[in-house]
């Protein structure tokens, strides 16, 4: 029984020891500094993200310093200074001085890590932090620092010199810390089946779902038994001075070794139990991992007589990036298999390579993913299996992959309600020039796959190809698909506008300038011969109303140039480590663009999301006199503006030049891109459609960013077409569960400061642009008036004219060709220096606020040691006699 009184006196003593002196205060200042310049270096405003993602990838090589700093003195100085075995005298037992000094160590820990609280403060001032992370992150770094503290202790009292039990603590802590990199021997993991028992003995290994907002209960086992362990060993060395110098010494020492690694081998299966129940409480904001109230109520909804089968195939082994998403997947599944009881069976697959299981993933459709990986210092190529397999009866939808961003509750529950619903809706996808269902293209004479748009809508909709030559069926299709109407010919047109009349839900995507998917398709552009720029045979039908689609437009009661693409401002300044790799055409719709109402927060399609991005969009607006409802859904913000076609595209031999730096003057608008449109149009028709001025937002590139996301961007661009989708059809069931995604919490102080400088960049480079083309205007007209004078010479004869003219105008095209070379470079110079310039002084702002990062955190903890120190001065100077203090 341990007294607690006893505890605490030790406890007390250890405690305030530490603190007895300036260098206890100097290693928590220290530990708190180094903290904050790894937590807050360069790549944290790269990232502009709000967390300490970067002090989490290296905590355990701070602890590697501050651990032994700690206990580096809780044995070795009692043995040096004797106290030991005064200490042992008393009427103590070994149990309670051990603990006594285990929490005074804890405590002290404790201490340090309290003060570098003040690196979630720092984020408070210049970012929107997850709170609920900073809690589990502080959990993970406290759990992990007390069970190293255990080892330290063991290290310490192996000998009587702070120096070597120092360097002695931090050998020791570096085998859970470290261990995770040593190679698995071949024959070792060939024996126990398991490739990856060291890594998950590691320390960061089991540190790692708290940094991303998990409590996980296998971690706080691990982080105990690793500390009941240590401390056994520790109360065996302790406990060693009874029997070491007897008879029977060697035979106990044995004997406590055998104990020692029982103890040890029953932990690690203790541990091992556990982990596969994958219970890990969520703790962040969103709860992204918990399974929310739509996915229970769909659960429970679910007809016992058909129950559903989720076969999962799951890779024993994955590269470290999908260690989460493995976990997070069995974790959701054991939740789905105790919510449905007898209506859902779960069969999770164990996949090794080259096994039955593989082929029989294979033969279901799971493919499996060749991913980079890194053992034992070397990189090598993976195959792992993370898919499922959803069936009811003879319906089935199958996961071929979940990517590391892809939502795992949403993938899941849509395909459950899918099998599980007797009859699909059905979406009509109309045949363009976009080609959306793939096939082979007579124009171009080649295949081209079906977009990943169509893919997505099979997992729940049925997809049909709706062809326009004729009259559209109005009772068959839930909602129309059409990409690139501004391509249909004048027939074709004909018959999709009198579909649209009659009010059925129809998606329309139409851009000025399909950038990414095909910039031949541009509605500006006429239809390409069969075979390409050279190809024979007749000419095709071409596009109706000359690819101006006014008789949809008008329909709609919108206004939409087929010749005008908005620019805006908004991206370089959401993501300034693009600035210099991106263009103004290169629209992000967002909140922070300056527009509270970028994204329409009354629509159930736009609510929620955070940022979409559009390449070379189009803009639409509402006809004066529509009486059809207009309801905004994405806008651009205020510092935007619009460019005509002619002022940036250039037709040449070639194809299609896009103007580098057009000149961009802003306008007071800001601009809608979408928008959806529902009414009585004149003459009794009806009207529901969801129009769209860009077709880039859904191309396939968009779909590879969402699944991995790709160079840090979390975009919404799927999450809108599929909202759209849903609520056309009358089936907004998913919509909440697609918007489940963390929140952008961003560094809103520092995008406030370096705001500035994006846009004065942005000016800079416009005033160039602007200079050099009236410089190349003056060129020309000066060029031209030297051509009109010889035209106007009444002195020459027409033959010498002719002559005259053919000369001066080849001079024109020379001297034009050398002062436009010249116009250019001097404006690339000055659009140079802008840059430059503005680079600089983002640069010296993400200083400025790295120097109050890195400054403002020690400070408590520098002031509380001054005050200490002043006080303790102060006391020994009143114990002093006057006549012998110096003056």
């Amino acid at each position: 029984m341990l007294r607690r009184h006893v505890v605490f006196a030790v406890f007390k003593r250890n405690f305030w020891s530490y603190f007895s002196g300036l260098l206890g205060y100097m290693f928590i200042v220290l530990f708190v500094f180094i903290g904050a310049m790894i937590a807050f270096h360069q790549k944290f405003f790269t990232n502009n993200l709000a967390n300490l993602s970067q002090l989490n990838e290296q905590f355990h090589w701070l602890l590697l310093f501050i651990i032994p700093a700690i206990t580096m003195n809780i044995w070795s100085e009692e043995r040096k200074l004797g106290t030991e075995e005064l200490l042992f005298t008393l009427p103590v037992s070994d149990l309670e001085v051990l603990i006594g000094k285990y929490l005074a160590v804890v405590a002290v820990y404790t201490t340090a890590l309290a003060f570098s609280l003040t690196h979630a403060l720092v984020l408070e001032l210049i970012g929107e932090p997850d709170w609920g992370l900073v809690l589990s992150t502080y959990l993970g770094y406290w759990l992990m620092g007390c069970a190293l503290l255990s080892a330290g202790m063991v290290a310490s009292y192996l000998t009587n010199n702070g120096t070597v039990a120092f360097a002695l603590g931090a050998l020791l802590c570096a085998i859970p810390v470290l261990i995770g990199m040593v190679p698995m021997p071949v024959f070792l993991s060939n024996l126990i089946g398991h490739e990856r028992l060291f890594e998950d003995l590691s320390m960061p290994a089991q540190f790692a779902p708290f940094g991303t907002g998990f409590f996980s209960l296998s971690g706080v086992l691990y982080f105990l038994s690793f500390t009941g362990f240590m401390l056994y060993l520790n109360y065996v060395l302790i406990g060693r001075r009874h029997w070491a110098g007897g008879k029977k010494g060697a035979e106990m020492g044995w004997h406590y070794l055998v104990r020692a690694a029982c103890v040890g081998l029953m932990l690690i299966g203790g541990n091992a139990v556990l982990a596969n129940a994958n219970i890990q409480p969520d703790l962040t904001s969103e709860r992204l991992f918990t399974v929310t109230k739509v996915t229970r109520t769909l659960i429970g909804n679910l007809d016992s007589k058909r129950p559903v089968l989720i076969q999962a195939f799951v890779s024993k082994d994955v590269p470290r990036e999908y260690v989460q998403v493995r976990t997070s997947l069995l974790g959701l599944l054991s939740q789905y298999e105790q919510l449905g009881g007898s209506k859902i069976d779960v069969r999770v697959v164990t996949v090794e390579p080259f096994s039955k299981e593989a082929d029989e993933a294979k033969a279901l459709g799971i493919e499996a993913k060749r991913v980079f990986s890194e053992r034992g210092g070397r990189q090598q190529l993976d195959d792992i299996f993370l898919g499922a397999v959803i069936s009811s009866g003879t319906n089935e939808v199958v996961i071929p992959f979940f990517e590391v961003a892809i939502p795992i509750e949403y993938e899941l529950t849509r395909s459950v309600r899918t099998v599980a619903s007797e009859k699909r809706l059905t979406v009509g996808v109309l045949e363009t020039d976009a080609k959306l269902n793939g096939g082979f293209d007579m124009q171009t004479f080649r295949s081209s796959p079906e977009w990943r748009i169509v893919t997505e809508l099979k997992k729940q909709y049925t997809v049909e190809t709706v062809s326009p030559a004729g009259p559209i069926d109005d009772t068959k299709y839930d909602v129309l698909l059409a990409v690139l109407p501004s391509s249909l010919s004048d027939k074709d047109m004909a018959n999709f506008v009198d579909y649209v009349k009659k009010g059925k839900p129809v998606l329309i995507f139409d851009d000025p300038l399909p950038a990414l998917i095909n910039p031949s398709l541009a509605p500006k552009q006429p239809k390409p011969k069969a075979g390409g720029q050279f190809g024979q045979g007749p000419p095709p039908e071409q596009k109706a109303d000359g690819g101006r689609a006014t008789t949809l437009v008008n329909l709609l009661g919108i206004q939409w140039n087929y010749d005008e693409i908005v620019w805006d401002t908004t991206l370089k300044t959401l993501h300034p480590e693009f600035a210099d790799l991106v263009r103004e055409e290169m629209v992000a719709i967002s909140k922070q663009s300056g527009n509270p109402k970028a994204f329409n927060p009354d629509s159930v399609v736009t609510s929620g999301l955070q940022e979409v991005l559009v390449f070379f969009a189009g803009t639409i607006q509402k006809r004066e006199g529509s009486k059809l409802d207009f309801t905004k859904l994405l806008v651009t913000g205020s510092e935007s503006g619009i460019l005509g076609w002619d002022d940036l595209v250039k037709n040449s031999f070639f194809g299609m030049d896009i103007e580098e730096n057009p000149i961009r003057k802003q306008d007071e608008y800001a601009h809608v891109i979408a928008a959806e449109i529902e009414g009585a149009a004149e003459a009794g028709a009806k009207v529901h459609a969801i129009y769209v001025a860009d077709l880039d937002l859904i191309s396939d590139q968009f779909f590879a960013i969402r699944e991995r996301k790709m160079h840090n961007l979390d975009l919404d661009n799927v999450t809108f077409v599929l909202n759209a989708i849903d609520h056309l059809a009358g089936d907004e069931a998913y919509i909440e569960l697609r918007k489940r995604r963390p929140k952008h919490r961003t560094l809103t102080a520092v995008e406030r400061q370096t705001k500035k400088f994006i846009e004065e960049r942005s000016k800079e480079t416009e005033k160039a642009a602007l200079q050099a083309k009236e410089s190349l205007e003056k060129q020309r007209a000066e060029l031209k008036a030297e051509v009109d004078k010889v035209k106007d010479d009444e002195s020459l004869s027409t033959i010498e004219k002719i002559q005259k003219v053919a000369i001066a105008e080849q001079n024109q095209q020379r001297k034009l060709a050398v002062e436009e070379a010249n116009i250019n470079q001097e404006k690339e110079k000055q659009i140079e220096i802008s840059r430059n310039q503005s680079e600089r002084e983002i640069r010296s702002i993400e200083n400025m606020f790295y120097l109050f990062a890195t400054t403002i955190p020690p400070i408590p903890a520098i002031l509380l040691g001054l005050f200490i120190w002043m006080k303790r001065s102060t006391a020994e100077r009143k114990d002093i006699a006057s006549t012998r203090r110096r003056n």
